[in-house]
């Protein structure tokens, strides 16, 4: 007796032994379904499906969709991304021919899809309409005419309608949003709130505070990072209160801290989450996310007029892993430059380098490129340092590549990578003597050439 096709699955999941399934004939068996599922399967009837809408964006330049096609073959396949990106703000789609392939990719790889809405056009979304695999599509942007997109476009659609709204009118977007708030899928609302990260003031604030009571923990969430941003907030001031009462100045020179005893119900609103990481303290997660939670400017008035230089240095005894996270945690979602200098300076950290100024961020990874060895918390470092590299940076690199490419290898090799994904490519012929780095420049600048 042939087993059904989830039997079979089950069986292979945890085993045939304890499964009546014969261990030999699963593979057999499921062969024996794939084929009488496509032999048995009824020809489809009804109507043909409605062609595809008109395009409304003029087609890439075809040495742009010829160089598309050497990417998706394997060529310099990481510069995919730039390419959609370039190819998405230059308001052109891809060759027909190679839509397919790109929506395969896409359902594979989460990373390319921000663009793929865009520069697929109407038939990668007609496409999209006819392959459940696809449908992802549907929810990334596209360049579509405003018209009625807030009430009838698609999820990505409206997401980037709200965002052009909110950097023109702040207020019209934020009240777009308020009247219709009660409608919205919980998945969008957690995105919505997110976008009112452009142009963030205190007006905002009521109706963030709302939010803090959203069914959806991720617009929750969202929310409490951003009033974490407004210092006058009502959240902000409870957290405060909390970091008031559980980091002090022990009068020695250091810091006492102590953890929340619990995670209460107006914790949990305001942010904190209860349940924490694998491996990770339970009070000290709750320290670490009130800290994260509280203010930055707080900390001056509430540690004697310190500094955050001074501050960051301060001894603080068993919990000052928790608490230096929590500051750096507060750096990012504050966007609070000084703090990310100052912590920086006792762990140069990847995230806090987002915080700086792009200029500055390469001028400091450059020092570290200069003075340590190549090891992945370096190559991760630069991962995280945002592009164009300054002129600094990209010396340091390429002197570091020179020095390391005979002693080791795979540590050149992947600074190249990087080097090649982040130099402006229009610095190619200064680099000769890194053949490979060179070439990926080059090809990069050819890239960008046939695109305009």
């Amino acid at each position: 007796m042939n087993a059904s096709w989830e039997e079979l699955v089950s069986a292979a999941l945890v085993g045939a032994e304890r499964r009546a399934v014969p261990p030999g004939s699963v593979l057999e068996q499921a062969a024996v379904q794939v084929v009488r599922g496509r032999a048995g399967r009824r020809p489809l009837s009804g109507r043909a499906p409605a062609p595809a809408p008109a395009e409304t964006l003029p087609l890439a330049p075809r040495a742009a969709g010829d160089r598309l096609a050497r990417l998706l073959s394997g060529e310099h396949a990481r510069l995919l991304p730039e390419w959609l990106a370039l190819a998405a703000r230059r308001e052109v789609r891809v060759p027909a021919r190679l839509i397919p392939e790109l929506l395969d990719l896409g359902a594979r790889d989460r990373s390319i899809r921000a663009h793929l809405g865009a520069v697929t056009g109407a038939r990668g979304r007609w496409l999209a309409g006819l392959n459940s695999a696809w449908s992802y599509l549907l929810a990334e942007p596209a360049h579509v005419p405003p018209g009625e997109v807030w009430e009838l476009g698609t999820s990505g659609d409206r997401r980037a309608y709200l965002s052009r709204l909110r950097g023109e009118d702040p207020a019209g977007a934020r009240e777009l949003l308020e009247r219709g708030w009660g409608a919205e899928t919980p998945e969008d609302r957690a995105a919505f709130v997110a976008i009112l990260a452009d142009g963030l003031s205190m007006d905002d604030e009521p109706f963030l505070e709302a939010a803090l009571d959203d069914r959806r923990r991720e617009a929750r969430q969202a929310a409490a990072d951003l009033l974490t941003r407004l210092p006058g907030s009502r959240l902000s001031r409870r957290m405060a209160g909390r970091a008031a009462r559980l980091l002090t100045d022990d009068g020695r020179g250091g810091l006492r801290a102590v953890p929340p005893k619990a995670c209460d119900s107006t914790m949990e609103r305001d942010g904190v989450r209860a349940r924490p990481p694998a491996g990770t303290a339970q009070r000290g997660w709750w320290l670490q996310q009130v800290v994260a939670h509280t203010p930055l400017s707080f900390w001056a008035g509430h540690l004697g007029g310190r500094t955050p230089g001074q501050i960051v240095r301060l001894r603080i005894g068993d919990w000052a892993r928790e608490v230096r996270m929590g500051w750096t945690r507060a750096a990012i979602l504050q966007h609070d430059p000084e703090w990310a200098r100052a912590l920086f300076e006792v762990e140069p950290l990847t995230d806090l380098l987002a915080v700086l100024p792009p200029r500055e961020q390469s001028d400091r990874a450059a020092g570290l490129v200069r003075d340590h060895p190549v090891d992945g918390q370096l190559i991760m470092m630069l991962g995280g340092v945002a592009a164009p590299w300054g002129p600094q940076l990209a010396g340091a690199v390429v002197e570091k590549i020179l020095r390391t490419a005979d002693a080791q290898p795979w540590n050149a090799g992947e600074l190249i990578r990087l080097a090649g994904e982040r130099l402006d490519p229009a610095v190619h012929a200064r680099v000769e003597e890194v053949p490979d780095l060179a070439a990926v420049l080059r090809f990069r600048s050819d890239m960008s050439k046939e695109l305009v």
